[in-house]
């Protein structure tokens, strides 16, 4: 009788263990699975201020005489195109990504073709709205590289998690399932990134 009690409590006790441990597993999970949304809701901050400041550079720049409409009318179609791919964080995938970085460098290839235009124009390229709103876009595209660089160092930390043994039983009991994090297209080593000379 009494080795029958020790066993259940033997079998008491590692159950309780595993109980425990399924308990504090799905936290972390749950935990890291949320760093990985609200990284993603910081790269789609980075992204809105650069669509924020674009207006701004346009109407500066549509004040010049002359100025190339053409371009403008390229940057304005390009922003446009951009603020019209956004992805929520409940609905983060690859394809998605990869849709919202192709509107997204659109937009920043756009916007170089307009700095570059700038170049012709030295009364406008020297004025203080000018400059200041060209270190605001300078500084816009160091968060997108951090922003994205951050959200995929969560994505890793996540999978690795969501991967490794013994996470990867409650992982796979409660339906934790690996990430994908930024992906570059090939021949995409050099991220499309606004210039100012």
């Amino acid at each position: 009788m009494t080795k029958q009690r020790n066993t259940g409590y033997i079998i008491g006790g590692i159950f309780l263990l595993l109980l425990i441990y399924g308990v504090v597993t799905f936290n972390s999970l749950v935990q890291q699975e949320e760093k990985v949304k609200l990284q993603w809701n910081e790269v789609q901050n980075a992204y809105q201020r650069r669509l924020d400041f674009i207006p701004n550079v346009v109407n500066i720049v549509k004040g010049q005489a002359g100025f190339e409409q053409e371009t403008l009318v390229k940057i304005t179609e390009a922003r446009a195109k951009a603020s019209s791919v956004t992805i929520s964080s409940g609905d983060l995938s690859a394809e998605k990504y990869n849709q919202q970085i192709a509107a997204q460098n659109e937009l920043a290839t756009a916007t170089n073709r307009l700095v570059v235009s700038v170049e012709k124009y030295p009364e406008l390229k020297g004025t203080a709205a000018f400059e200041g709103l060209q270190t605001q876009l300078e500084g816009t595209e160091r968060r997108i590289k951090i922003a994205r660089k951050d959200f995929n160092a969560a994505i890793a930390g996540y999978n690795s998690s969501v991967k490794s043994f013994p996470t990867k039983l409650v992982a796979g009991i409660f339906g934790f399932q690996p990430k994908e994090g930024f992906q570059s297209d090939a021949g995409a080593e050099k991220v499309v990134e606004i210039k100012f000379n």
